[in-house]
């Protein structure tokens, strides 16, 4: 555990002392009210809630996290420092978890500065805080699902870009699955079965229940396993790096 918190430092830090963490929150913030002020017709809409707010999260996230992502493991391959890394008295597995949790201290808190917009809700009505609470908390899960993602692209390859690609192509997979034109797509020639696994796999879809204030174990452990299961992806692939 004292690794952990030793190696997480030393990610955190490392995205404080560069540009990364600053660029990204402020991207995030400027899109953020964009999207919610004038894509999402914020006083238009006369509700008092966060909805046009958090339905463009799965669509800002599939090109800001790969982007945050991509440099975590193909940066320490291509400058070498990888070997020194895994020279020190550490397993990759607690390497693994250092940067992933680093990385996703840093959406949290990008999400955290969005604050300005809840008291504007609060302001101008009397919104349901617990279901804006659920709406935050399944956002962080969701960006979290994102970055593992693009950790484990990352430690596929050296190439940054390369890591940037395949990330956003897999991370748009899981966004799209759930959408209508890829459902009707399959719809008829498929098994309802298969249909409904496929739609089981959006991000939209389990994010969509917690945005509207419904917290279940099924979307949390969704997005749970998603994490776990790409992490574990990337850490074989480093492991077999370190084997060649």
């Amino acid at each position: 555990m004292n690794a952990i918190k030793i190696l997480f430092r030393r990610e955190l830090s490392s995205f404080f002392s560069t540009p990364v963490a600053y660029v990204f929150i402020i991207i995030f913030l400027i899109m953020s009210g964009v999207f919610t002020f004038y894509l999402g017709n914020f006083y238009e809409r006369g509700q008092a809630d966060l909805l046009p707010f958090f339905n463009f999260h799965p669509w800002l996230y599939l090109f800001l996290v790969p982007a945050m992502a991509m440099r975590l493991w193909a940066e320490e391959r291509k400058s070498g420092t990888i070997e020194l890394l895994m020279t020190l008295p550490i397993t990759t597995m607690q390497a693994m978890v250092a940067k992933f949790l680093a990385a996703w201290s840093v959406l949290g808190l990008a999400l955290i500065l969005t604050f300005p917009l809840w008291i504007t809700v609060n302001y101008l009505g009397n919104p349901d805080n617990g279901v804006i609470f659920a709406a935050y908390l399944g956002s962080w899960l969701m960006s979290g699902a994102f970055l593992a993602i693009g950790i484990c692209m990352s430690a596929m390859t050296k190439n940054q870009v390369i890591a940037f690609i395949l990330t956003v192509v897999v991370c748009f997979l899981f966004v799209l699955s759930g959408t209508s034109v890829v459902l009707q797509a399959f719809k008829g020639w498929v098994p309802s079965i298969v249909l409904d696994t496929i739609a089981s796999l959006s991000f939209i879809e389990h994010f969509d229940a917690m945005a509207k204030g419904v917290i279940s174990l099924k979307d949390v452990g969704y997005f749970m396993i998603l994490i776990v299961s790409w992490l574990y992806a990337g850490l074989v692939l480093i492991e077999q790096k370190k084997a060649q």
